[in-house]
């Protein structure tokens, strides 16, 4: 996915570190706009997707002091593509210690897709230490969503890509298609594994713009060597059914109580459509729904990183969070 491009001049970060967390782990961290403004961590997608440079704007230098970081076996962290102790507890860990390192006594959180399950997940646990939440593309973690997201939602409305993506797997396997490439992806052939994981890949990136443009899938006998990592965690957490019971996060969202939040959820989001989105919102009274009309799942769909960037303000200015303190 093309990102736009950059402002002039590009946002720098203030700093970076590696933060040991345990289990052999070690997260790339980096603050962007300024100590002592408004607290925030942002949680990237995925799982494995890594936080991009352009996510840097969504914050605002002057306002926020925002954390971005790569969670266990993604992007610049160590080990790459682990998933020895990754799971969302582990995750959930992770962001509390982040929090306490920056010396963040409450905090705004900001995530989409798997960023928003990651960051119910925690605000559920540590509701004390969130000031608020904005949350794009709303996902709970169902067995349910995947299989919606990877193979009844495409079989309906992109048939020819459901059709391409089915069409690899023995026929046998067809009517399952997202078990038997988590199998493949998770499996322990090589090069069986690295088919599986672009084709994945290739699809999912298809299915997250409404507009997409060059909309196949790769051909099996000429793909790089280099595995795609969000297809490789996505497939590890798919096959331990996200490490979450099931309904666990819209069942527990009265934790939420207090917490004020905005989601920001494409009308047309194929991956995480908005039946999720309004769910989580019916169950959490002080959030507020903002529907993107002409979007779908990618942050880079129009409108939806300035209803991010708006959201964001609003509740920075709402809750009155400065320099990890409540004022």
């Amino acid at each position: 996915m093309t990102a736009p491009p950059e402002p002039s001049p590009p946002i720098r970060p203030l700093d970076a570190i590696m933060l040991k967390v345990g289990d052999g782990h070690w997260l790339y961290a980096e603050e962007v706009g300024r100590r002592g403004g408004v607290p925030v961590v942002f949680l990237h997608g995925g799982p494995g997707s890594g936080a991009q440079h352009w996510h840097r704007r969504l914050f605002d230098p002057d306002r926020f002091h925002a954390i971005l970081f790569d969670q266990r076996g993604a992007g610049r962290s160590h080990p790459y593509l682990s998933t020895h102790a990754n799971s969302t507890q582990h995750l959930v860990a992770d962001i509390e210690a982040i929090r306490i390192h920056f010396g963040f006594e409450r905090m705004l959180i900001v995530g989409g897709s798997w960023g928003s399950t990651l960051a119910i997940a925690y605000a559920e646990s540590y509701p004390q230490h969130v000031a608020g939440m904005v949350l794009r593309a709303i996902f709970l973690g169902t067995d349910a969503e995947l299989r919606w997201a990877f193979d009844e939602g495409p079989r309906r409305f992109r048939p020819e890509l459901h059709h391409a993506f089915v069409g690899w797997l023995p026929a046998a396997e067809r009517g399952d298609p997202v078990s038997g490439y988590v199998r493949r992806i998770t499996g322990e052939d090589d090069g069986v594994r690295r088919v599986a994981a672009h084709l994945w890949n290739a699809y999912e990136r298809a299915l997250s713009e409404l507009n997409p443009s060059g909309a196949r899938l790769p051909d099996p006998t000429a793909l790089p060597s280099r595995l795609p990592p969000t297809a490789v965690l996505e497939a590890h957490y798919a096959r331990h059914h996200f490490f979450l019971a099931p309904g666990e996060l819209l069942a527990n969202a009265h934790r939420l109580a207090g917490i004020p939040g905005i989601i920001v959820q494409g009308r047309y989001d194929l991956l995480c459509p908005p039946a999720a989105a309004h769910a989580l919102a019916r169950a959490w009274p002080q959030c507020r729904l903002e529907m993107i009309e002409a979007a779908g799942h990618a942050m880079t769909e129009a409108g939806v990183e300035e209803a991010m960037r708006r959201a964001l303000t609003q509740l920075a200015s709402d809750t009155a969070v400065q320099g990890g303190e409540h004022l």
